[in-house]
């Protein structure tokens, strides 16, 4: 079972993201976090093995958040999905540590379950790469 965490302040959108992942994995626990304190708190409890992070957080950097996270547990697999689709927070999201970069706008539901589907079977893409579909992940 993959245990997934959902950072992201935008109630829609995280409760969209949930509906995907459940019912693409349903065996996948899926928690949710609205801000990083709590995304902290619930690593403390429970450490995922995937997290989709946005990049702006209340109170918190979603960037800044994924180095603390990858400091701590470099397994963890991070997915950004931001609404900022610029080459300097695609490059810094991958500084950071983050495995993946995706713009919510134009990223598509097959994306997300292709990048989902490889990480689970442990056939990572990789930073750069360009999945069997062309879409290229850096």
């Amino acid at each position: 079972m993959c245990l997934t965490l959902i950072v992201e302040d935008n109630a829609t959108f995280r409760q969209s993201l949930r509906e995907l992942l459940s019912v693409r994995f349903p065996s996948m626990c899926i928690e949710e976090a609205v801000d990083g304190k709590e995304a902290l708190l619930k690593l403390d409890s429970n450490v995922p093995d995937l997290i989709f992070i946005d990049i702006k957080l209340p109170g918190a950097n979603g960037l800044e958040l994924t180095k603390k996270i990858k400091a701590n547990h470099q397994n963890i697999e991070v997915i950004v999905l931001t609404s900022y689709d610029l080459p300097e927070y695609r490059e810094a999201a991958y500084r950071s540590g983050a495995s993946y970069f995706f713009t919510k706008g134009t990223a598509t539901s097959d994306e997300i379950t292709m990048v989902v589907n490889s990480i689970l079977s442990g056939n990572m893409l990789g930073m750069g790469a360009k999945d069997p579909a062309g879409v290229s992940y850096a």
